[in-house]
């Protein structure tokens, strides 16, 4: 019986969808990035030309600091990885097999950290944690300790949405039947709810481990020069040394460590997508019952984890962004967002730079928006052809790179690469469009992430139904795709304009004195001395992180019960 009318994957618009990405992530990631390493690899051979010289890889990694860095990068995203999926299982439970008023409202509350700028992130815990803090007694301040802690608040919720998603769909009476087989509460999850969740689990821990090796901001904030990352390293190894050999050299390291992340994450994640297929259409959420220690308990420990290590951070931030230079309450620090800081420690002022961010987010979720939904449009089809789905898979992989690859060095490769991109006499680094692309090659992977499962569930009947009644495919796309991908594309519009709002590592780069963002005001202002400027670091990281907790809240509260893997 024949399936019905199936996408003309030989025509033009097809052949466009493909190429428009494709040409974009080479010109704007793939170019820069070997760009880099080329720089790094190659030396001068005395006669006005380039010459291979690998011995920079026998220089670098013999160095001790080199492997203490890298055993410091995975030793932080194992710990950070383990603790977020220990502590992300009570809430996905929570939130996603409970009903109670106000569960969308928890939700959106639990996914604000995850779009939180790296650089606020890095501020709140260290307000709490330096001497004077409310924790400061931990001794906390520039330890693994507080990395790791401040890395769990980062994927608290990616665990809770990757295994919730799952968890909300999952039929209950196997549980139910083990019960009545006579299994305690505990044995009936551990023997069949748990290998149920498995493939979400894993997923969730691969993206959550992926996250932990690449967060720059908070490691440079809360680690310092003792507890840094491979991708601190980048930097410091480039700004600071220049040093462009060890930084190419240490960029293959990275790049060594996200191709196995994404690939052991690409794997679970179909894994993760058919069991999706095998559990209930329909709800399996019950009413939350606090009488019982089922639903007490996860109650209790995800209570506990929001409001110690969500609410807890971020409270002390709002709280100390209020207090002068005398000790008491005052909204000196936010008055002089107006100013340059002390000493005129900045070149526009805080203000400025929150029109400067929020004119180059909207850009970049522009970008982000067209180029993405391109390539979920893409890779959310199934052809027939086994080497046709062989690509699309391939495509799929290939946008999720720039979620693991340093910031840093997209940020560095654009100045050494867009002089003259394809040969065109314009200077892009010089141009307003440089800081968007950036941060648009930066979402790009949560556009694809947030809208390929929603378009991958609609079912090929509905397209084959309009085709026979005569709709073109332009018309089909709009009345079945788009209609039923709105929300999940008003959720990937919140997500890329916050992490736009937030982005940190390549604007630090890019972004010109004049133009500063909002994130890079921030770290300047925390790095310059003066309790005036560090309390306008501490308001400006106040501002910043209500902007993109409003993007987020609105977005979710648009989504309903539609959303991706995020």
């Amino acid at each position: 019986m024949s399936r019905g009318p199936r996408p003309r994957w030989g025509g033009p618009a097809w052949g466009a969808a493909v190429a428009v990405p494709l040409v974009f992530l080479a010109v704007f990631f793939a170019w820069p990035v070997v760009a880099l390493v080329v720089q790094g690899f190659f030396a001068d051979d005395g006669a006005g030309g380039r010459a291979l010289d690998l011995s920079g890889f026998a220089e670098v990694l013999g160095q001790p600091r080199t492997w203490r860095v890298v055993g410091q990068t995975l030793a932080q995203a194992s710990v950070g990885t383990v603790l977020s999926v220990l502590l992300g299982l009570p809430g996905a439970y929570l939130l996603y097999r409970c009903r109670f008023p106000g569960r969308t409202l928890a939700r959106g509350l639990v996914t604000v950290p995850f779009v939180l700028p790296t650089v606020v992130v890095g501020v709140a815990f260290r307000n709490l944690f330096t001497p004077s803090g409310p924790l400061g007694w931990l001794g906390w301040e520039e330890s693994f300790a507080g990395v790791v802690v401040a890395l769990v608040f980062f994927n608290y919720a990616v665990v809770v949405r990757t295994v919730g998603g799952l968890w909300e769909r999952l039929d209950p009476r196997a549980e139910q039947a083990a019960r009545a087989l006579g299994a305690t509460p505990w044995r009936a999850f551990r023997t069949v709810t748990l290998p149920a969740l498995g493939p979400a689990i894993a997923s969730a821990a691969s993206v959550v481990f992926l996250f932990c090796s690449t967060a720059f901001g908070v490691v440079l904030v809360l680690g310092g020069m003792r507890y840094g990352t491979i991708e601190t390293e980048i930097w410091i190894r480039t700004t600071q040394f220049l040093d462009l050999r060890a930084a190419a050299v240490l960029s293959v390291l990275q790049l060594v460590v996200v191709v196995a992340a994404l690939l052991v994450s690409a794997r679970l994640r179909t894994r993760r997508e058919r069991a999706l297929h095998l559990t209930s259409e329909r709800s399996g959420a019950h009413l939350l019952d606090l009488r019982t220690a089922r639903d007490a308990v996860p109650a209790a420990v995800t209570v506990a984890v929001v409001v110690g290590l969500v609410v807890f951070p971020l409270a002390g931030l709002v709280a100390r962004s209020f207090r002068g230079p005398d000790g008491g309450w005052s909204f000196a620090n936010y008055a002089a967002l107006g100013t340059t800081g002390g000493r005129n420690a900045l070149s526009v002022t805080v203000w400025e730079a929150t029109a400067n961010s929020l004119r180059i987010a909207a850009t970049a979720t522009l970008i982000a928006v067209v180029v993405g939904g391109l390539v979920v449009l893409v890779v959310s089809r199934r052809p027939r052809a086994p080497g046709l789905r062989r690509a699309v898979a391939g495509l799929d992989a290939v946008f999720m790179l720039p979620l693991g690859v340093s910031a840093v060095t997209v940020g560095f490769g654009f100045l050494i690469t867009l002089d003259r991109p394809l040969g065109f006499d314009v200077d892009l680094r010089t141009s307003g469009l440089l800081v968007p692309i950036a941060q648009a090659v930066v979402a790009i992977p949560l556009v694809v992430r947030t809208m390929l499962p929603v378009l991958r569930a609609i079912d090929p009947r509905l397209r084959e139904a309009a085709a026979v009644l005569g709709a073109s495919p332009g018309r089909v796309l709009a009345s079945v795709d788009l209609s039923l991908a709105a929300r999940s594309l008003g959720l990937a519009v919140g997500f890329a304009f916050a992490v736009s709002l937030g982005e940190f590592g390549a604007t630090s780069f890019l972004a010109r004195p004049d133009a500063a963002t909002l994130p890079v005001v921030i770290f300047r202002l925390i790095g310059q001395p003066g309790a005036e400027n560090y309390g306008m670091a501490l308001a400006a990281s106040v501002v910043l992180a209500v902007l993109t907790a409003t993007v987020m809240m609105v977005a979710e509260r648009m989504r309903g019960d539609v959303g991706g893997e995020f």
